[in-house]
């Protein structure tokens, strides 16, 4: 498989391979990727296809904002074959109608401060068995492998929501303390006003 990796210039070629947050070891193949898109930024890929090979697109937020990124995808004459604002998550399969580069992108240019993590599986024809000196059927092995993936990923989103969630729940708190402690220092002071007024008395001295 050859995937290329570009902006809205040149094409170059990818195999940095990102780790992905909160996981600790994940099995990577050559089309799965995990990156960083940041704010206002947009990450093309490239991918040589066969006229008549059957291909996938998977992708999903992993972390960042509301865990939604635009995805399209264009055939080598630049035809839409799928197009998607705001996705957290979905997946697209199509039969390539003619040999070319197709192109696939992902955007966070809606976002003015917050970058995500974006997670994607671009299978290309036919998977080749795990092990080909066995002769046995691998499809249940690699459907293990395709769950322990997304498994994974649900894990790592739903970690991000909850350290999200749990700075949120912090910071308010935080905030309602400060606001307690002054209005407690300001009701000591407004009721000690009225115990420290001094009564003023004027004595008439007749002759």
């Amino acid at each position: 498989m050859k995937l290329l990796r570009g902006s809205p210039g040149p094409a170059a070629s990818v195999w940095r391979l990102a780790l992905l947050l909160g996981l600790g070891v994940v099995s990577v193949s050559a089309s799965e990727i995990t990156f960083e898109l940041p704010d206002n930024a947009k990450q093309c890929f490239y991918e040589e296809i066969v006229q008549g090979t059957k291909c996938t697109l998977e992708f999903q937020v992993i972390t960042g904002g509301h865990y939604d990124v635009d995805c399209r995808l264009e055939d080598p004459d630049g035809l839409v074959l799928y197009k998607e604002m705001k996705k957290q998550y979905d997946s697209f399969t199509f039969t390539a109608s003619r040999n070319g580069t197709y192109k696939f992108c992902f955007s966070n240019e809606f976002s003015t401060f917050t970058h995500k993590t974006v997670y994607f599986d671009f299978q290309v024809g036919e998977d080749p068995p795990l092990f080909p000196s066995e002769n046995r059927v691998t499809a249940l092995t690699q459907s293990v492998i395709d769950y322990q993936t997304h498994f994974r990923l649900r894990e790592a989103q739903g970690r991000s929501r909850a350290e999200d969630l749990n700075t949120r729940v912090a910071s308010w708190s935080i905030g309602e303390a400060i606001i307690l402690l002054v209005v407690s220092i300001g009701q000591v002071f407004f009721l000690k006003s009225f115990f420290s007024d001094k009564r003023t008395t004027t004595t008439r001295v007749g002759s």
